[in-house]
């Protein structure tokens, strides 16, 4: 109930149009069949952009047990090209997006949550987006 809350909250204050940030990188990645690797990641970060609370990134190698195209050597490299053509900009759309809401002391929680987006938009290639609760049951803290 708290999770659905939050990304109400979210989803009013400002969490769609960084979700639409993402989305536009994703379209734009896919313009050229070059880019959709980056555009696959790129969607997936927008649903979690969405709808955030309630839900973690993970590695994909982590979660599978196996590395793929997104976790190898090539997923590196097109992190780094991710960065180069779309990452900076959505990263400066968070930090300014977690300014505004740390302004507020009723806003912290959804300025640590662009904070969070905001490191991701780093090296998105490569992560999936689980529940809190398949993520703890799949790797137990302790």
């Amino acid at each position: 109930m708290l999770s659905f809350l939050g990304n109400v909250i979210w989803f009013v204050m400002g969490g769609v149009f960084m979700a639409l940030g993402w989305l536009l990188a994703g379209c734009l990645m896919a313009v050229s069949i070059i880019g959709l690797p980056w555009a696959r990641s790129a969607f997936v970060i927008a649903g979690f952009a969405l709808v955030p609370f309630g839900r973690t990134l993970i590695r994909r190698d982590i979660l599978t047990g196996r590395r793929d195209i997104g976790t190898s050597e090539w997923g590196i490299i097109g992190n780094v090209l991710w960065f180069v053509f779309a990452g900076w900009w959505l990263c400066l759309g968070h930090v300014i997006s977690a300014l505004g809401c740390f302004v507020t002391i009723i806003g912290i929680p959804w300025g640590w949550q662009h904070l969070k987006l905001a490191a991701i938009t780093l090296a998105p290639v490569g992560m999936a987006v689980i529940s809190i609760r398949e993520a703890e049951a799949r790797f137990p803290r302790g």
